[in-house]
């Protein structure tokens, strides 16, 4: 079976103290994830070495970076490196959300580089690809979907794509209350499945993780998450509350 992937996105909420004690709330469940599964935490960037000694002796359990620049090192200011990330183990970083692109202005090329740099630091990118109501509205989403993931990420080789986990998160349903509906999630992950089997073979497509990101909660996880090519969820504000969370990942498949 895939990997199946319950990932919080904790976005730039939570103290330290908080941050602590939401772990350390989820971790007390003791939920022992099977061979497959994984829990995945993206914490702000002073929380990441805080996160992995908490997470480090649970059997699949992951820290991961919300973010990394897409420059190798150099006189950027307060930007953070892949090569860092890597030096204190990080195994994930989530690459190309929604809100990167819209309040940051972040293209497909520049979210390229960060993906190549991740991939050669050994860090697996959790990409994200996902359209604005507008473009669902006029039933373009198949195509600007594919776009996406073409532009950032076609260049890569079968072997690196291997690596690769792909969110699908459809803007309109981002922290709106609105959800896609279970069929609509199938149909998009559907469709991106084989649009990276004519790129990189169905063998290959068939084994890359895609997560549905938008407004999962412990209430529709289960449904959304039992869909055949849904992959399991990056979760952001369900994943503030202990209890939510919980529910999550115990809604793998």
């Amino acid at each position: 079976m895939r990997q199946q992937i319950a990932a919080a996105n904790w976005k730039m909420n939570l103290t330290y103290g908080q941050g602590q004690e939401l772990l350390d709330r989820i971790l007390n469940e003791n939920i022992v994830l099977s061979a497959h599964q994984r829990a995945v935490f993206a914490v702000p960037f002073p929380y990441l070495v805080m996160a992995y000694q908490r997470l480090v002796s649970k059997d699949n359990y992951f820290a991961a970076a919300q973010n990394c620049s897409d420059k190798k090192s150099g006189a950027y200011t307060g930007e953070v490196s892949a090569e860092m990330l890597r030096s204190i183990d990080v195994k994930y970083c989530v690459i190309g959300h929604s809100e990167r692109r819209e309040y940051f202005g972040e293209q497909d090329h520049t979210l390229a580089a960060k993906v190549e740099l991740c991939l050669e630091n050994g860090i697996t990118p959790i990409f994200c690809c996902g359209e604005p109501l507008s473009i669902r509205e006029v039933g373009a989403q198949n195509s600007f979907v594919e776009t996406q993931l073409r532009e950032a990420m076609f260049h890569l080789a079968e072997a690196q794509f291997r690596e690769i986990v792909i969110a699908y998160e459809p803007i309109w349903a981002i922290g709106t209350g609105k959800t896609a509906t279970s069929a609509q999630a199938q149909e998009m992950h559907a469709h991106i499945r084989e649009m990276l089997g004519r790129k990189f073979g169905k063998p290959t497509a068939d084994n890359i993780p895609i997560l549905y990101g938008g407004s999962v909660k412990a209430g529709n996880a289960r449904e959304i998450f039992q869909q055949p090519d849904v992959d399991g969820g990056l979760v952001g504000g369900a994943s503030l509350q202990a209890e939510e969370f919980i529910t999550i990942i115990r809604s793998l498949k």
